[in-house]
């Protein structure tokens, strides 16, 4: 079994087996902290587990696209309108 000689990886991997569990990121500071691990440790335990964390997650190749729709009801039909958004900014968009 792999053992971490760095403490504050061992620290990284304890956050996250607990955060997996369901366990906040506040409560797992304050429960090391009362531990007796330092403050600054467990900060750049926190840190170092969020830049594990980023390189996991997926990068987003496709940019979402915002669409409108107005949906009319009229005796027991529906009739869905979309409208394509406007390219202007919000502050033409209030005043047009």
């Amino acid at each position: 079994m792999y053992k971490p000689e760095d403490p504050i990886q061992q620290l990284a991997d304890y956050i996250k087996k607990n955060i997996n569990k369901g366990y906040t990121l506040d409560s797992l500071k304050f429960s090391l902290i009362n531990q007796g691990y330092s403050k600054i440790t467990v900060e750049n335990a926190i840190e170092k587990f969020n830049k594990q964390l980023a390189t996991e997650i997926p990068l987003i190749k496709e940019k979402p696209q915002i669409s409108h729709r107005i949906i009319l009801s009229k005796e027991n039909r529906s009739e869905i309108i979309n409208i394509p958004p406007e390219k202007k900014g919000w502050l033409r968009r209030l005043f047009d």
